[in-house]
């Protein structure tokens, strides 16, 4: 019974997804398109199968889901890619409260972007501030800055921010310097040294936003997937996170969402007493973070089931040292 409910709720959630970003802040649709649907469905009765949806002036409505709008898949240029999406401004909030080292967040994001085992643009950390107090779980992406240093270092150009908040890298201009990944205070980006055969697949055609195919000796990282932004999709680890750590929204918009509930961004985090990683050095991040107030897990529980390799990783944290004297790990 347990599991019926655990597949019809993914179910639920895929369909969720597939509205993009529930449709209420209309991640690629004009809000007028959103509101003539409302308006013809509460004219009619829905035919087939039906989705509640939230409009962008905060009505519950019932619509079918074939009259919902499909945005389809579609190659963007490097030229194309340099644009965004026009009158967004995408924002991520990472729930530090919910986060158990789950790692989906990470694997989903390997699998989409192509990425070897040991590849990662989101990180997941252990943080713990002094050895009086526990560490908590830190997801760590590319935090997309309004004022981002390795834009001003890039000599080609391969480095860009666009309209819509996203730094991007194409490969094509990029030339492997290096000077991104000293100038980056989080430590957000990687070096492809090229250890696959697929990052000289020519059958694939390379656009910045899905930074497929690879190409060795260039710099990648976390992206947002504006790829999927532009389906309508939320990020592989919004998608992936079994606990709903992660939102994502639009801030000209004011809403987020996890797939699972949509909330008011700024509310949120003025709420929950949001902030953003390293504020004092003045990179403008549009990452934010809840603080780890009222833990929904122990930490212990990332550890569990986790590979030596993974928990090698952890081996300076004062918390694990503990652990492993006492031989629980």
């Amino acid at each position: 019974m347990k599991k019926n409910q655990i597949e019809k709720g993914e179910t639920d959630r895929r369909k969720f997804l597939k509205l993009g970003l529930l449709t209420s802040f209309t991640a690629i649709a004009s809000t007028s398109i959103i509101t003539n649907l409302a308006a013809q469905e509460e004219e009619k009765e829905p035919a087939g199968e039906v989705i509640r949806l939230l409009t962008p002036d905060g009505k519950i409505v019932e619509v079918s889901e074939a009259n919902i709008n499909n945005y389809p898949e579609a190659l963007i240029t490097p030229e194309e890619s340099r644009t965004g999406i026009p009158d967004r401004k995408f924002v991520m909030v990472i729930d530090l409260a919910k986060c158990r080292n789950a790692r989906n967040c990470v694997e989903s994001c390997q699998e989409g972007h192509k990425l070897d085992y040991h590849q990662e643009f989101m990180k997941v950390q252990l943080i713990q501030n002094n050895e009086e107090s526990k560490p908590y779980w830190f997801p760590k992406p590319c935090f997309q800055c309004d004022e981002p240093p390795c834009v001003t270092v890039c000599p080609t150009g391969a480095t860009f921010k666009r309209d819509d908040g996203i730094v991007l890298i194409d490969n094509i201009r990029c030339i492997g310097c290096k000077f991104c990944i000293t100038s980056c205070p989080y430590s957000a980006r990687i070096f492809n040294w090229g250890d696959k055969d697929k990052f000289d697949d020519e059958s694939v055609p390379y656009s910045p936003e899905t930074q497929v195919p690879a190409a060795e000796g260039t710099v990648m990282k976390c992206d947002f997937c504006p790829d999927l932004l532009r389906q309508g999709l939320l990020p592989y680890c919004a998608q992936a996170c079994p606990e709903g750590v992660i939102y994502f929204g639009d801030k000209n918009e004011d809403l987020v969402t996890n797939g699972q509930e949509t909330l008011s961004f700024s509310k949120l985090i003025n709420d929950r007493g949001g902030y953003r990683h390293l504020e004092h050095l003045g990179t403008k991040p549009n990452v934010y973070y809840l603080p780890p107030i009222d833990r929904l897990y122990p930490v212990e529980r990332g550890l569990e089931d986790q590979n030596e390799e993974i928990i090698e990783r952890f081996k300076n944290v004062p918390f694990v040292q503990d652990l492993k004297k006492q031989g629980k790990i």
